[in-house]
């Protein structure tokens, strides 16, 4: 069937929006005519791809929603709900599949919804959970399912793209911020010491052995992160003090964060948002699992990147929280500096 006014909606997080974007570019090739409108989280939409591919985009405050009354909450529905209406979509697609996307499929005024395999929290009732031949692999291949769906053809990783918006403000940007602090203009390696979960997280002072091992050569480090990673990155620039180790964490907005990674030679980091990024701009990298798993979640796209399992038997718990916490300390730096120089040497 052919559509003329699609709704998208997938809010948010970082990781999910970029695990979203060869879907929307499945999509937009399956209906090159169509009206394509993404509903997103502001604070994400930075990664929403520009046209041709993503024609419009729609916010929903979720900082600003939770600062309401219960009288201004529903004011705010009933605005979205008028503004949804509007638009007269004839498909929405859930992507988000949690109980705050369903509500928004249902008020929209389009009965045709559906949605990827994992409809959570109640959102299945709403959207029609569309399950293909990769249920069980990895998050993106979950989503291109719903295009395959739809009579999109993915049919091999050489099919799967990345739109990405054009960085080249945020790499000047983010040069001048480098040289501010020092940087000597030769390649650097970006090491992200934050993750969205304390049990996800490497230990700083891991991170501070592996940083004194990288610029042992001469080669600069740039730590690199959001405002919650600062007080690491603080910790790890002061305890290496050698001159190479740059803390961009928590200077930087997410899309010259990406500008950072961009440029750089090579990446390193835990299961976290920006992993994504280099997966996405196919940088050689190491990403560290310990209670998630790689082969859900992990980088995708790029036959750069090197996953480093933890050895602990707990390992892809998907625990949040944990007693007995040691599955990211049993990954050394020893073994991702190992990694690191294997493949440089192989470049």
């Amino acid at each position: 069937m052919e559509y003329k006014n699609i709704l998208l909606i997938k809010m948010s997080s970082l990781g999910d929006i970029l695990h979203t974007l060869p879907f929307a570019a499945a999509l937009r090739k399956r209906y090159p005519h169509a009206r394509i409108t993404w509903l997103v989280h502001p604070q994400f939409a930075g990664f929403v791809p520009d046209p041709p591919v993503i024609d419009e985009v729609l916010y929903f405050d979720k900082v600003k929603f939770n600062k309401m009354g219960l009288g201004e909450k529903l004011k705010y529905f009933c605005e979205m709900r008028d503004l949804l209406h509007s638009k007269h979509f004839d498909l929405v697609i859930d992507m988000q599949g949690l109980f705050k996307s369903a509500v928004l499929a249902a008020i929209c005024g389009c009965s045709n919804r559906i949605g990827y395999c994992e409809m959570r929290e109640g959102s299945g009732f709403v959207s029609k959970a569309i399950s293909g031949a990769h249920s069980k692999d990895h998050v993106i291949e979950r989503y291109l399912d719903v295009a395959r769906y739809l009579g999109a053809k993915v049919e091999s990783l050489d099919d799967v793209e990345f739109p990405m918006p054009d960085l080249s403000k945020e790499t000047a940007s983010v040069k001048e911020k480098l040289h501010s602090l020092g940087w000597d203009g030769n390649k650097y390696v970006v090491v992200v010491p934050g993750a969205r979960w304390w049990t996800k997280e490497w230990p700083v002072e891991h991170y501070v052995a592996l940083a004194k091992m990288l610029t042992q050569d001469g080669t600069n480090v740039v730590l690199a992160g959001g405002p919650d990673d600062a007080a690491k990155g603080k910790v790890i620039a002061e305890q290496c003090a050698t001159g190479r180790v740059l803390d961009m964490t928590g200077k930087t907005s997410l899309r010259e964060l990406a500008a950072l990674i961009k440029d750089c030679s090579f990446y390193i980091s835990a299961d976290t948002g920006p992993l994504h990024f280099a997966a996405a701009l196919k940088k050689p990298l190491v990403a560290m699992y310990g209670p998630t798993k790689a082969d859900r979640t992990g980088p995708y796209g790029s036959k750069n990147s090197t996953v480093l399992l933890s050895p602990a038997k707990c390992a892809g718990c998907l625990k949040k929280k944990c007693d007995d916490w040691h599955c990211m300390h049993d990954i050394t730096p020893e073994m991702v500096y190992e990694i690191y120089v294997k493949k440089v040497e192989q470049k």
